[in-house]
């Protein structure tokens, strides 16, 4: 019964707060940050501010306005991320630094195909290892077993 009794009360509740101030509340983001950022911005330049309360009251965290910046910013230069103009590695159209990078790029490609080789190589040898140790333990014991009967 109590616990009957108490659900409905928690849906009232849910139900009077949903129709308070006509249900921003679901919807605004009123956390400690979001509210400090807001004043910041107030102080700082009456517009940032502004942007801020608009933020929050749309439900989003003021964490998330240096990303959207960023994917605006890109929507409106055309590049893929803000800062992204020099080329596709951000050192121009350099052949030789090009070439470079590309013998580098190789030269790790190598050396990590080698370590795997190695650490094949490894496992095979300790897995030997291990039947060889095994295989002598099984003699040694063959030879000096007690109440051996020839047949």
């Amino acid at each position: 019964m109590t616990s009957a009794h108490t659900s409905t009360t928690d849906q009232s509740v849910n139900r009077t707060r949903g129709r308070c101030c006509g249900g921003r509340s679901r919807r605004s983001n009123w956390s400690g940050i979001n509210l400090f950022a807001m004043v910041v911005g107030f102080i700082l330049f009456w517009p940032i501010g502004l942007f801020v309360l608009y933020w929050i009251l749309t439900g989003r965290d003021v964490r998330d306005v240096p990303g959207w910046i960023s994917q605006q910013w890109s929507k409106v230069t055309g590049m893929r991320n803000g800062f992204d103009g020099f080329g596709s590695d951000g050192y121009g159209d350099n052949e030789v630094f090009n070439e470079f990078q590309q013998t580098q790029h190789d030269r790790i490609r190598e050396i990590r195909e080698e370590i795997k080789e190695r650490a094949r190589r490894f496992t095979e040898f300790r897995a030997a290892a291990k039947r060889r140790a095994d295989e002598e333990e099984f003699n040694h014991f063959m030879s000096d077993a007690p109440g051996q009967t020839e047949g």
